[in-house]
C-alpha cells in the first residue's frame, strides 16, 4: 500500500446522551509529539489494486447493502475528514460541546467532522454510535477515517470514540485536563488496554463519489 506524508495542519439526555462518560485522567503531554507527521494510506480504486498485510474486508456488495447500493468509496473523504480533525486540535474540550465555539466532547468532535466532511449525522453518544450498521472492523484493519472506539481499559460499555489517522495515531477530544483535541497512540497503554473496535462510518455516507462538503 503506498503510503504519503502529510504535515498537521495545526457531555442524563443532553447528560445521558453524549459521551464520554468516561475520561481518563491523563497526565499532560504536547497535543502532538515534536517531529511527527501524519501518515495517510493511498488508496487504489482500480480492479487490481490490493492492501498488503490487510485481513479480508467487506465485500462491496455487502457495503451496497448497507450504503443503499452507493458504492464504496473512502478514499476522497477520508483525507477530508482528517484534514478538518488537524485543523481543530487544540480546541477546548467541553462536556456536552459539539461546535467550535463550546468545545467538544468526544462523540461531539467525531459528529462535527463527519458532518462538515462527509455530510453525515452521527448519533449523538457514543453508545448509540457504535452501534451503527458500518463495517465493523478490527484493530489489525485499521485504515485512517474510520472511528475508533473505547471503554475503561476493558472495563465497562463504550465511553470514548475518536478517529484513525494511520500510523496506530487517532485523533480526538479528550478531555480538559490533557488539552481537548489532540493525537494519541493506539500504542499507548491506556489506549491499548481500552480499544474495543472500530466502525468504517464512512461507507455510510450519502454520496461518496463527491467532494468533500464544506460549512
Amino acid at each position: 500500500m503506498h503510503q504519503r506524508l502529510f504535515p498537521l495542519l495545526p457531555f442524563a439526555f443532553v447528560m445521558l446522551l453524549t459521551a464520554c462518560s468516561v475520561q481518563p485522567e491523563r497526565i499532560e503531554a504536547p497535543l502532538v509529539s515534536e517531529g511527527f507527521e501524519f501518515v495517510f494510506a493511498a488508496y487504489e480504486s482500480g480492479p487490481d489494486s490490493s492492501r498488503q498485510g490487510a485481513t479480508e474486508e467487506p465485500s462491496e456488495q455487502q457495503l451496497r447493502e448497507l450504503t443503499d447500493e452507493q458504492s464504496y468509496e473512502l478514499p476522497v473523504l477520508a483525507n477530508s475528514v482528517l484534514e478538518r480533525g488537524f485543523r481543530l486540535v487544540g480546541t477546548p474540550y467541553r462536556y456536552g460541546g459539539s461546535s467550535t465555539r463550546t468545545g467538544f466532547d468526544c462523540s461531539g468532535f467525531v459528529g462535527f467532522v463527519f458532518r462538515k466532511e462527509a455530510g453525515l449525522d452521527l448519533p449523538r453518544s457514543t453508545r448509540e454510535m457504535i452501534q451503527l450498521e458500518a463495517p465493523r472492523i478490527e484493530r489489525s484493519e485499521l485504515e485512517p477515517g474510520d472511528v475508533v472506539f473505547f471503554n475503561n481499559r476493558g472495563r465497562g460499555r463504550v465511553s470514548h470514540a475518536g478517529i484513525y489517522i494511520g500510523g496506530s495515531q487517532f485523533i480526538h477530544s479528550s478531555s480538559s485536563r490533557s488539552g481537548g483535541v489532540r493525537v494519541d497512540s493506539l500504542d499507548d497503554s491506556y489506549w491499548r488496554a481500552s480499544f474495543m473496535q472500530a466502525k468504517r462510518v464512512l461507507a455510510l455516507a450519502s454520496d461518496l463519489t463527491s467532494t468533500s462538503v464544506h460549512h
